[in-house]
């Protein structure tokens, strides 16, 4: 067998083995975005066929107290939450995100690349009653952005691909702070004391240091009851449950799998990513096309929608991230050259699955839902192959011969 490279053998496993886990991590993420692409072409094939309006109508029938378009918006999507909420806080504590230095980039990104296609959309829907859509371009959806680039294969650097998912995470956290302030109903006053109550007892657990999972799984699902009752919506159960799952910071040592925290997210991950996501975009993504007004193409809620995604994302982070190198407080990401730097900034207008979450919040059902979904859908396909032509080109011709050896 070929000894590995000088390089590698210096390297020790402690500062292997964060590596294999973080390619773990983007495969993964990759494939699940290649089956939700899968399920998001299904669902619109379906709504334009002769099975469109049963396809309608069974996501509006009930099941018990919920449609069965609620019980995936508002419990499978729960479940994402939590899996958004785990990853947001072990980056934080244990991983891409530990440090200030490594924050500051992504950060940048991520602020710039939210605030700037918010002001796009405001832009076409300002003193109209489609201006609560303001947040609907606002997040990039990993799981497809890093399904494209697992299409290019291993051209682009891996560190792009790290700041990528960096972006994409932080931009989940701003989601779910802007879910919880700007997308609240009236709130029950008994049921958000009996929703505090149970943070109380999570928050008892940890410092307790239970690690068992059950416990905190099942007050995980009072809480969700409350929280669907009380007027918030119920998908911030799912974050407010990660914050209290204890973890160990152990970079790089085998005990990071005993963490509860370690454990619970690599047990969630697969049914999220191959099951949960693709269901909501099956269930979300299903336009009509067949009969729609042909101005809906122009509404301000589409283009607005489509051009916070397609223009305001890219210009957002790339402005973003250039500023933040040409001022010295961030370094461009490693082995990256700026026309791929580019690229990336392109593939953070695809903003699939919040971005649906998010309208559906804003609009709920009728023309605007439409508009929203048909924006989204525009500006997603336009960033995804934008981005993926981008970076084609940008590649140095070294790399795409190393990609096809």
């Amino acid at each position: 067998m070929k000894p590995p490279p000088k390089a590698v053998r210096a390297l020790p496993k402690r500062a292997r083995r964060p590596i294999s886990a973080l390619r773990a991590f983007l495969v993964s993420e990759a494939s699940g975005g290649i089956v939700l692409m899968a399920a998001a072409a299904a669902a619109l094939l379906i709504a334009n066929a002769p099975l469109g309006d049963a396809y309608a109508r069974a996501l509006h029938a009930h099941l018990g107290p919920l449609s069965l378009l609620h019980w995936i918006n508002d419990g499978l999507m729960a479940v994402f939450f939590l899996l958004v909420g785990l990853e947001i806080k072990r980056e934080g504590l244990d991983g891409r995100l530990r440090t200030w230095p490594d924050r500051v980039l992504p950060g940048v990104a991520a602020a710039a690349g939210m605030v700037v296609p918010a002001l796009a959309y405001l832009a076409f829907n300002l003193g109209t009653g489609t201006a609560r859509g303001w947040a609907i371009p606002a997040a990039t959806d990993i799981a497809f952005a890093l399904g494209v680039l697992a299409l290019l294969g291993p051209r682009v650097p891996i560190s792009l691909k790290i700041f990528l998912s960096a972006v994409a995470i932080v931009d989940d956290l701003g989601a779910v702070v802007i879910i919880a302030l700007f997308y609240t109903g009236s709130l029950d006053a008994t049921m958000l004391a009996g929703a505090t109550a149970v943070l109380v007892a999570l928050f008892v657990l940890n410092r307790s240091g239970v690690r068992a999972l059950w416990p905190y799984l099942a007050l995980g699902l009072v809480l969700w009851v409350l929280v669907l009752r009380s007027g918030v919506h119920a998908t911030v159960a799912g974050v407010l449950l990660a914050l209290f799952i204890p973890i160990r910071p152990t970079p790089g040592k085998p005990e990071d799998a005993a963490s509860p925290l370690h454990r619970l997210e690599h047990g969630l991950h697969p049914w999220v990513a191959f099951l949960i996501v693709p269901v909501f975009g099956f269930a979300n993504a299903g336009v009509r096309l067949v009969g729609l007004p042909a101005d809906a193409l122009v509404a301000p809620v589409t283009l607005g929608v489509a051009l916070g995604l397609f223009v305001g994302k890219q210009v957002g982070v790339l402005l973003s991230v250039r500023l933040a190198v040409a001022l010295g407080i961030a370094q461009k990401p490693a082995g990256a050259n700026w026309g791929q730097v580019y690229g990336v900034a392109l593939l953070c207008g695809i903003g699939f699955t919040m971005s649906l979450f998010i309208g559906g919040l804003a609009f709920g059902d009728g023309l605007y839902e439409t508009e929203t979904k048909l924006g989204v859908l525009v500006g997603s396909l336009l960033s995804g192959i934008a981005g993926a032509v981008v970076l084609k080109l940008a590649t140095p011709r070294a790399a795409h011969e190393k990609g096809a050896r």
